[in-house]
């Protein structure tokens, strides 16, 4: 890609090659630890998914709390494609440093270099996002919003025996898509330093801002009130997050024109 302001333009199709093989190398990295992720099943589950299914996960001994849960599998192949899915999960949680890195070198040489150093920022500061919302989503989410529904009945003579596919869709919910909505900050940041968004303007939006944060909390978790608004509070402390990003900016959009 051309540096921007340069004198020689790449073609589109010149584009479209260097974004072919970003695609390519971020894809092949996820595929790579994906690879892992089905190799080592035991420690995948054992260790990692399932902690959060059993009493002693350290989420409830922290807190005192209880939590009886039986998995079940009521379909002939569904385990295979949990382990499937699972691995592709940790493929990306693993890769997503490497991804954005690519993502990038993709865009670096369209800035000037007055926004380079804010976006690679802004960049660098993803990685550290991502994963704190999947530790959020892993470590707190998930145990509040499991806890809330298995001590939950309608009568006590129904009992709650989850299958693995139930757990997996929250498991996936909870941790993978909390980690990409973190990223919230991130993408302020760059349309800040890009001049598209300011301070003024989030601050204005804020209003906005709670009805967006219910709307993706309710898509996010399975859209009842209770896990809704256990993840409504953080993402809506990384909008009051994002307006602190904005406010330390060193200059205005339109300083050095």
């Amino acid at each position: 890609m051309a540096e921007a302001g340069s004198e020689r333009e790449m073609s589109f199709w010149e584009h479209l090659d260097v974004l072919r093989g970003t695609l390519f190398r971020a894809i092949g990295a996820i595929c790579l630890c994906s690879v892992l992720g089905f190799i080592f099943k035991d420690f995948l589950f054992d260790g990692l998914v399932l902690a959060p299914s059993r009493p002693d996960f350290i989420t409830y001994r922290v807190l005192g709390w209880s939590l009886s849960m039986q998995l079940i599998n009521v379909e002939v192949s569904a385990q295979f494609f949990v382990h499937l899915k699972a691995a592709f999960a940790v493929g990306v949680i693993v890769a997503f440093p490497y991804v954005v890195w690519e993502l990038w070198r993709f865009l670096a040489p369209a800035l000037y270099e007055r926004e380079k150093r804010p976006v690679r920022t802004a960049f660098t500061m993803s990685t550290g996002l991502f994963y704190l919302g999947v530790v959020v989503g892993y470590f707190i989410v998930l145990p509040v919003c499991l806890q809330f529904f298995m001590n939950y009945t309608v009568s006590e003579t129904v009992a709650n025996t989850i299958t693995i596919g139930s757990y997996m869709s929250m498991f996936f919910s909870m941790v993978l898509l909390i980690g990409i909505a973190f990223e919230f900050p991130t993408v302020v940041l760059v349309l800040n330093r890009l001049g598209v968004l300011s301070r003024a303007m989030l601050r204005k939006g804020r209003r906005y801002a709670v009805v967006a944060v219910l709307v993706i909390s309710a898509l996010i978790t399975p859209a009842d009130p209770f896990s809704m608004f256990v993840l409504a509070f953080p993402l809506y402390f990384l909008y009051e997050l994002s307006i602190l990003l904005c406010s330390k900016s060193a200059e205005s959009p339109e300083a050095g024109e």
